[in-house]
């Protein structure tokens, strides 16, 4: 089972650009499919993007396609969410999640979880 570590996150100015990784221990990696999600005070836990075991498959939450891109690096372990033209509403803790098998959208179907990493986007 690998385990997940959250970073890159931090104070940005809307339209700024900014890239979360999402490190995985373990050598399993390339057999989980992985997602981002992300929850604001008050707010439920939410769904942004996902992607499949080798990457040749992802998608996005409507708020964030064309903005966010999810990529992986097996051969690094690491997960990466480039986030482009933020706004305030983007503000949020970010965790990274795995699951064995194909990516899928609601949190529980998700059975590892990073620490989260906090984004902050002032207007």
């Amino acid at each position: 089972q690998v385990q997940l570590v959250e970073s890159g996150g931090r104070l940005v100015q809307a339209g700024d650009s900014l890239r979360l990784s999402c490190a995985a221990s373990g050598r399993t990696f390339s057999s989980y499919a992985m997602a981002w999600f992300r929850q604001a005070p008050g707010k439920e836990r939410e769904f942004v993007a996902a992607i499949s075991v080798f990457g040749g498959s992802t998608n996005y939450t409507d708020s964030v396609r064309g903005r966010f891109t999810i990529s992986r690096d097996n051969a690094d372990h690491t997960l990466y969410l480039q986030m482009n033209s933020l706004k305030p509403e983007d503000t949020a803790v970010y965790y990274c999640a795995a699951r064995v098998g194909v990516m899928r959208i609601p949190p529980r179907y998700y059975d590892i979880w990073g620490q989260g990493t906090q984004v902050t986007v002032s207007s």
